[in-house]
């Protein structure tokens, strides 16, 4: 697998790979840390040698994250069931509640970004037309987002939305009486044995559910084996079993061919399904379950329109043809 991965760094098909991490059966095949220039958001950490405790942005896959600590909430009765109202969670907005069109939404709506909110994140994400950055920058991110113009029905339509994952940020901390950070590492970091990462915030001193977390690559590799082993981490139900079930069952399309569930992807590659998170620049966690087969990548490809090609690079010339 090292002489695959060489071929395709030498090939000029990875580039801005910064590190990758392939668990198969519980054990690490391979593992590779480059050097590169970085940032965190949009600021510039210039040229980073990285290694195994290096913390990187995982940017988008901080959503899947967010999915794996609302089951977490859901399981002890902290946060609404997925079929509960959207709005019943944020009674201090009676005036958009009393909107018939909102009042049609539900948490599981926000789970499979299907609101059918008005929400534009496909313009750059160092502008603040950006709906995520307005967010960032707006004094109240929940009136934000659940104040966008309505567009369409819910539940109709993947609409790709941070302000979605926003939205369940808050109810996780309403919910549990503490901050996303703050209860993220009691009950799925520490468990997991990740002692050390980031969770940057907005304006408003808001860990960022959207986009903030930094973690090393092995600790997000340890988020992806957790998935792969239903939820279970060293004799302990970290996650529930039946909640990781139903986020990982595909709903909704999404434009480029993938499967949305509450918060992952799906889709079938080489033959094999697998299920993953992503994020800007390139950051992938993907998941082959009839493999067995955990890879985590971390780029530095942010806002690139071609970033995707480095980590299916990794993914379809590397490791498939190694294990599959």
């Amino acid at each position: 697998m090292r002489e695959r991965l060489d071929e395709v760094i030498g090939a000029g098909q990875a580039g801005g790979l910064h590190s990758v991490i392939v668990i198969h059966s519980g054990h690490t095949v391979l593992e590779h840390y480059g050097s590169g220039e970085d940032f965190t958001w949009g600021t510039p950490l210039g040229t980073v040698d990285f290694g195994p405790h290096t913390p990187h942005d995982v940017r988008s896959v901080t959503k899947s994250a967010v999915a794996l600590l609302y089951g977490i909430a859901l399981g002890d009765g902290l946060v609404p069931e997925p079929a509960a109202p959207l709005l019943a969670g944020f009674p201090e907005y009676p005036d958009l509640g009393a909107d018939p069109a909102r009042a049609q939404l539900t948490v599981e709506h926000a789970l499979t970004m299907s609101l059918g909110l008005e929400w534009r994140e496909e313009i750059p994400y160092d502008s603040p037309a950006n709906a995520e950055i307005a967010m960032e920058l707006a004094p109240d991110r929940y009136r934000f987002v659940l104040e966008r113009p309505v567009v369409e029905a819910p539940g109709v339509r993947y609409s790709y939305s941070g302000g979605a994952t926003a939205l369940l940020g808050g109810l996780i901390a309403g919910g549990t009486g503490r901050p996303l950070a703050d209860y993220a590492r009691e009950v799925l970091f520490t468990p997991l044995g990740i002692g050390s990462f980031e969770w940057m915030a907005g304006s408003d001193g808001v860990a960022s559910a959207a986009s903030g977390l930094r973690l090393a690559t092995p600790d997000l590799a340890r988020i992806g084996e957790l998935v792969l082993a239903g939820g279970a981490w060293d004799g302990r139900q970290v996650v529930p079993a039946g909640w990781l079930a139903e986020m990982l069952r595909p709903r909704l399309p999404t434009e480029w061919g993938g499967r949305y569930g509450y918060h992952w992807y799906s889709g079938e590659m080489g033959g094999h399904r697998w299920v993953g998170a992503m994020g800007n620049g390139g950051q992938r966690l993907t998941i082959l379950p009839d493999l067995g087969v955990v890879v985590a990548i971390a780029a530095g490809n942010y806002d690139d329109p071609e970033q995707w090609r480095t980590p299916n690079a990794v993914l379809e010339r590397v490791v498939l043809p190694s294990l599959a």
